[in-house]
């Protein structure tokens, strides 16, 4: 996270230094810390506390991927808010806010698409064409609306959030901000209404070396969130390489196990091939099956022959005997 200006730094740029007492918001008291000949005095202590909460959002906003649309119209301002968006790689307004900017935006893009039609004619030679006259007159509109419209000609859609320096004079678009619930990130002077943003900078709005200060840390705190977004961005496609390389190496692992059971196969084929070929021939030699079944009957039968062989000649065993006993 990016780390606010010090109350030291802060004292140096003269960012304690309000308005006059008598142009006070009294909404502003808890953020005053003292009048001083005639003048508040901002308390750098809450300014700086305020100032990183403010920065913390910032970063917050543009690692979600948030556009942040810079508003500093006043003259001490409108250099530095240019300077600094463009740096951050955001858009900015700098000269007069244009009712309906935000509220009435496929308008504005209307004359953002004009100005980059007349750019195209020059660039193409249709300008040669044209008399003098309607050179001219095409070249102050376009003038015209490149001051006004210029920095943010590349913004295609509305702002995640606005940053604001001066919610006086830039009341309009604090105005339609609201109506659209767009956050506001903005430097409230002792005069300013601190209820109307979401995220206020206590500090002095007028001061040139101030205004550079806050300005440049809220583009650092935007090229920082872009930062950590890129950051992510690269660890998911790593993440993703890696999950791709662990389902090919699954793959690979199963492809080998399929290979060696194909290899091992063959021999199991065999193996029930052996098998069928005998269960085969044994259903082919019915005699065979048939004659194993006679064995068991035929020897019953000649053990029943035998014995009654037996029983008969032994009667006439007995009747020898009896007989010889008579003659005796």
């Amino acid at each position: 996270m990016p780390k606010a200006a010090t109350v030291e730094e802060l004292l140096k740029s003269g960012a304690h230094f309000g308005h006059l007492t008598r142009r006070w918001n009294p909404k502003m008291k808890e953020f005053i810390f003292m009048p001083r000949n005639g003048i508040h005095i901002i308390d750098l202590k809450k300014s700086h506390k305020y100032l990183q909460e403010a920065l913390d959002e910032v970063t917050k906003l543009a690692r979600a991927g948030k556009t942040i649309l810079f508003v500093g119209t006043k003259k001490q301002a409108q250099e530095i808010v240019k300077t600094e968006a463009i740096r951050c790689g955001m858009p900015f307004i700098t000269h007069r806010w244009l009712g309906g900017m935000l509220t009435n935006f496929s308008t504005v893009r209307k004359s953002i698409s004009r100005m980059e039609e007349i750019e195209q004619m020059k660039s193409d030679g249709t300008f040669e064409e044209l008399t003098k006259k309607e050179g001219l007159m095409l070249e102050r509109e376009q003038e015209k609306l490149e001051q006004t419209l210029g920095g943010i000609a590349n913004m295609t859609r509305l702002p995640g959030a606005i940053f604001v320096i001066d919610t006086i004079k830039e009341n309009i678009a604090m105005n339609e901000a609201v109506k659209l619930n767009i956050p506001i990130v903005a430097m409230i002077d002792t005069n300013s209404d601190p209820d109307i943003p979401d995220h206020i900078i206590p500090a002095n709005d007028d001061s040139a070396r101030t205004l550079q200060l806050v300005t440049g840390l809220i583009a650092d705190a935007i090229i920082e969130g872009n930062a950590e977004r890129e950051a992510l961005k690269e660890e998911e496609l790593m993440e993703e390489a890696a999950q791709e390389a662990r389902s090919e190496s699954s793959a690979d692992e199963s492809d080998e196990e399929l290979s060696v059971k194909d290899a091992a196969s063959p021999s199991k084929r065999r193996k029930r091939r052996r098998r069928k070929e005998d269960s085969d021939s044994d259903k082919s030699d019915p005699e065979k099956d048939a004659s194993e079944e006679l064995e068991p009957q035929d020897a019953a039968e000649k053990t029943e022959s035998k014995e009654s062989s037996e029983s008969d000649d032994s009667p006439a065993e007995s009747d020898g005997t009896s007989k010889e006993k008579e003659t005796k």
